[in-house]
Order: C-alpha cells, then structure tokens, then sequence
C-alpha cells in the first residue's frame, strides 16, 4: 500500500474547521438577529462566531446570503405548516392553523419575521419559498372566504399586517414565556375578528402590567 503523501494530511482538518466555523456564524448570526434584528452588524456576528470578517464573507458572500441560511430551517417548517393547512378538509381550520402556528414560530424566533418579509432576489431558493408561501396564503384565504368562514374583506396582505402586529407584542413584552401568553391572546382576538358570529373563548389573558410596556 503506498505511502501517503505528507502534504496532503493537513486536508481533513482544514474541511473540518471550514465546517465548524460555518456551522458557529451560523449560530451567531441567528443569535444576533434574533437580539437585533436582521440589520446587525456583519462584524458583531463575526466577533461572536470567534471569526474574522474574512473567513465570514468566505462562507456568505453578501448579508443576504448569511440571513436566508440562518433562517433556511424555519423558512422550511412555516412552508410546511402551510402544506399541512391546504391539505386540511376544513379551509377554516386550516386557515387558522397557519396563523396560531406561524405567529408561535414568530415569538420563539423573532428575527425570521424580518427574514421571511424581506426580498433578497439573489437568494433564488428563499425567493421561490416565499413566493409559494404566499400563494398558499391566498389560496387559504380564498377557500376560507368561499366557505364562509372568513370575512369576505379580508385579503392576503392583511397576513403581513397580522404578523408585524404580533411582532410588535412579542418585542415590547420581552420575556419569552410571557411574550407567547401575549402572543396566543392576541392572535385569538383577531381570528374572532377575521370571523363573522364566532363565540369561541380566548385564550386565557397574560398577566401584563403597563411596566412591560418597553420604551421604544
């Protein structure tokens, strides 16, 4: 069996390390988005990956690069919540799910709001999910609406108004578990809203005083 060759040895550990310090700026970058949004500093996150700028432009050529892989996961599993709704018999049920569900993702990962409303056009794969996101939405929301269930003014683009309303909860409460009590009562009010006669209870009220009110 030959040799090998010395020079090559020092090969693995060099993919190895690529791959940690992807897998670190992947980290930080969610970390840091999720504490200051998706306009952080592209050096903050390289100082809390333990990376230079450099190797960090290596891995994400540009920001928007580095924001649709941070958030590739979570882009997924919204997409997959709306799959599961469409599927649902009941375009009212399924229309609801999304909502409750995607407003719960929302709070437990604030940066993606930001992520997912964004346009990033070189990102081709984030383009194309989002696209077909908010296909799915409107299709939702036209079944619900022939169904009878939702009211027949409400359009797609009130989803973005809906999402940047709890955005706005979740960021002036602050404490996570108190942030997604806030969240599921305000998500029930507007799902009676969206609702012509729909008695159903809320979920229960959060303790919140108005010193959870954080200055802005």
């Amino acid at each position: 069996m030959p040799a090998q060759d010395p020079q090559m040895a020092p090969a693995k550990p060099q993919r190895s390390d690529a791959r940690r310090n992807r897998e670190q700026i992947l980290a930080a970058a969610r970390a840091a988005f999720t504490a200051q949004g998706i306009d952080v500093p592209i050096t903050a996150i390289a100082r809390r990956a333990g990376v230079g700028p450099a190797t960090l432009y290596r891995h994400f050529p540009t920001r928007s690069a580095l924001v649709t892989e941070a958030f590739a996961e979570q882009l997924a599993a919204c997409v997959a919540v709306l799959d599961d709704a469409l599927a649902d018999p009941d375009p009212w049920r399924g229309f609801c799910a999304v909502v409750e569900k995607v407003c719960a993702m929302q709070v437990a990962d604030r940066g993606f709001t930001a992520a997912f409303l964004s346009e990033f056009p070189e990102a081709v794969d984030h383009e194309r999910e989002r696209r077909r996101a908010e296909e799915g939405i409107a299709e939702l929301v036209r079944r619900a609406q022939e169904a009878g269930k939702l009211r027949a003014d409400f359009a797609p683009d009130d989803i973005t108004l809906l999402l940047l309303a709890n955005c706005g909860v979740a960021e002036g409460v602050g404490e996570q578990k108190l942030a997604a009590a806030a969240s599921r009562r305000l998500v029930g009010y507007l799902l009676q809203s969206f609702s012509a006669g729909d008695g159903s209870l809320l979920p229960p009220a959060p303790p919140l005083g108005l010193e959870q009110v954080h200055s802005r």
